[in-house]
């Protein structure tokens, strides 16, 4: 072998351990980063334990196969991601007529909705029309319960909430991407203590990986009050920035093949309690950036890792679900709700930017912030049908402005 062979040996390792770290790292911080706030939503809309497991699982797989699939049929970093905005949506919304199973079965509907969607065009342009600052002004108020969480625990136990806040703070001021993470293994240090100091027991078989199969049952009060916001939230907080984010990185997302999977992934993630997966945003910026790779061509391999190490990830679902079950009161949401704070920021600020809309954004916001249930159905549909007659009556009263003005 010659010198250049060797060098080029030596070089090898190190062009591949790039992007696979960087996958790596992109499922940790993922997983570890929201996978409370699923767990959360999922027990809100009516899932058991042992089924609110089994949705993490489902939604870890179902994305995992889809990310290798597309990272390796298109060679690019496309990267998917369960919808944690989502699952935030359904821990606002709660049990709703029909039970779990009618939960599932507003599942399965925004699975076909999203491969509807890559097939027909037109229903992806109608998502568009729904103005900006309305969807996510209703993103918004759902979050402000959960992101209000760490307060309310910390006043009630603060033993257990101080420790998992002021680890957050610390690592904050070094490492954003880190923080939550760090958060999350803080309160599982609290959780682990609290079951050893209390003597409970847990039994060995609650910690193996299981699916729980759902027959899903179809209620309109679940079809209109889960899957309508479910998709809106899905297409507006996920997958179009997640397309944005990656064409900001010189990628162009196979669109009706990204939906098709994506929404497929869902529908069968969703007889295991899996609410929705879809194009991921914040991790797909760890996977499609120069730091993962500096040729753009092998940054493909960064999200296939991300795949890998997302079904590794789902044998540990249910382990991680029976402790946080069994986690001090106030623990757990209170890591959900510094998980969410970011989102909830950034759902603020696209809400109140243009000033034209601020009296309807403010009423959407309000609205799904109440909580309040009418005829069965969540405060999330509510505040999008509030927020939409407030800004067509007061554009209707309102005298016609500039284009400059009336965009911002």
């Amino acid at each position: 072998m010659t010198s250049a062979d060797n060098s080029a040996a030596a070089d090898r390792p190190t062009s591949l351990s790039t992007p696979v770290s960087a996958g790596i790292v992109a499922a940790l911080v993922g997983f570890t980063s929201s996978f409370a706030v699923v767990l959360t939503g999922l027990r809100a809309v009516g899932a058991s334990p042992a089924e609110a497991a089994s949705g993490l699982s489902a939604l870890c797989l179902t994305q995992a196969v889809g990310m290798m699939w597309l990272a390796r049929r298109y060679r690019q970093p496309i990267t998917l991601a369960w919808s944690t905005p989502g699952a935030a949506l359904l821990a606002g919304t709660g049990v709703v007529v029909g039970g779990w199973p009618a939960a599932v079965g507003a599942f399965v509907t925004v699975g076909l909705m999203i491969v509807l969607t890559g097939l027909w065009p037109r229903l992806g342009a109608l998502v568009s029309r729904i103005p900006v600052p309305l969807a996510q002004a209703m993103l918004a108020g759902v979050l402000l319960p959960l992101c209000s969480a760490p307060v309310v625990a910390l006043a009630g136990s603060p033993e257990h909430v101080a420790p998992v806040v002021l680890v957050w703070l610390v690592v904050l001021r070094f490492s954003t991407r880190w923080a939550v993470p760090a958060a999350f293994a803080a309160a599982a240090v609290i959780i682990a203590a609290d079951v050893i100091g209390s003597a409970t027991s847990i039994a060995a078989s609650d910690l193996v990986p299981r699916i729980d199969w759902t027959i899903p049952h179809w209620t309109w009060q679940a079809t209109v009050g889960i899957a309508v916001p479910l998709y809106i939230v899905t297409m507006a907080s996920q997958n179009i920035p997640g397309t944005s984010v990656m064409a900001s990185f010189g990628y162009r997302i196979p669109w009706r093949a990204s939906m098709t999977v994506t929404g497929s992934g869902t529908v069968l993630g969703a007889f295991a309690g899996g609410h929705t997966i879809n194009l991921a945003a914040i991790s797909a910026a760890l996977s499609a950036s120069p730091s993962a790779h500096p040729d753009p061509k092998r940054r493909w391999v960064a999200a296939f890792s991300a795949g890998c190490s997302f079904s590794v990830l789902a044998l540990l679902a249910t382990a991680l679900a029976t402790l946080v079950a069994a986690s001090p009161a106030g623990v757990v949401e209170t890591v959900a709700g510094l998980a969410l704070l970011g989102t909830l920021a950034a759902s603020l600020f696209g809400a109140l930017q243009h000033a034209s809309d601020r009296e309807a954004t403010v009423l959407t916001f309000l609205v799904a912030a109440s909580g309040l249930t009418f005829v069965g159905i969540g405060s999330a549909f509510w505040a999008l049908i509030v927020g939409l007659a407030v800004r067509a009556i007061l554009r209707r009263q309102s005298p016609a402005l500039p284009v400059s003005d009336a965009t911002g």
